[in-house]
C-alpha cells in the first residue's frame, strides 16, 4: 500500500511538474516570455496612422497578412472575427501586411469587408522599409521570392498583446481555434493592467 501510494504521488508530481508552462498558467496558446512592448507606427488601410502604442492598457490581438493570400490568410482573419465575437467587447485587432508591392488600401479594405471585419480589424499598410523594423521586432518573415527556389511562404501565427504592450502568447496558424483565441484574450483581459 505505501509503495503504490509513493508510485501515484511520485506520477502525480512528475506530471504536474512536467506540464508545459502554458497549461500551467491556464493559457492554451503558447507563452512568450513578457517581451517588452516593440511600438510601431503605420498607416490603416482607410490612411489613418495606427500603432500599439495608443492601445496600451488593452489587450491587442496582433497578426502578420496579405490581401491575396488564397489559404491561410482568410482563415486566420476569419478565425480571428469568431475569436474577437466569443470574447465579447472591443479587443482591438491589427494585421500588419506581409506583401507590401501587393497590399493597397483598396485591396486590404476588400480583404476585410469580405471577412465581416472592417470596423474591427485595422490592416496596416506600407512600404518594404517601413514595414522591415516591424517584421525583425515580431521575428516574421514576410512574403516573397527566394532565389530560383520560387515563392516563400510568410510566417503564420496570431500574438495576444497585453495591457502592458508585451508580447506574451502567440498562436501558430497549425493550433489556432477561434475558442482557443478567445479563452486566451479574456485571461489576459482578466489581469491587471
Amino acid at each position: 500500500m505505501l509503495v503504490a501510494t509513493l508510485v501515484l504521488v511520485g506520477v502525480g508530481a512528475a506530471l504536474l511538474l512536467g506540464r508545459p508552462q502554458e497549461e500551467a498558467a491556464g493559457f492554451t496558446g503558447s507563452l512568450r516570455p513578457a517581451i517588452p512592448p516593440k511600438d510601431f507606427r503605420l498607416t490603416d488601410q482607410d490612411g489613418r496612422p495606427a500603432g500599439l502604442r495608443e492601445l496600451r492598457g488593452e489587450v491587442v490581438v496582433l497578426t502578420f497578412l496579405y490581401t491575396t493570400c488564397q489559404d491561410t490568410c482568410p482563415v486566420t482573419a476569419s478565425t480571428v472575427g469568431a475569436a474577437l465575437e466569443a470574447a465579447g467587447g472591443d479587443v482591438p485587432a491589427l494585421t500588419v501586411s506581409v506583401d507590401p508591392a501587393a497590399d493597397t488600401p483598396s485591396r486590404a479594405r476588400r480583404f476585410l469587408a469580405q471577412r465581416g471585419l472592417t470596423g474591427r480589424m485595422r490592416f496596416l499598410l506600407g512600404q518594404r522599409p517601413e514595414l522591415q523594423p516591424v517584421w525583425d521586432d515580431y521575428a516574421i518573415s514576410p512574403q516573397g521570392v527566394k532565389g530560383d527556389d520560387g515563392a516563400f511562404e510568410h510566417s503564420a501565427y496570431v500574438l495576444l498583446i497585453d495591457r502592458r504592450g508585451r508580447q506574451r502568447v502567440s498562436f501558430p496558424f497549425s493550433t489556432l481555434t477561434a475558442e482557443d483565441l478567445a479563452h486566451d484574450i479574456r485571461l489576459l483581459r482578466a489581469e491587471p493592467a
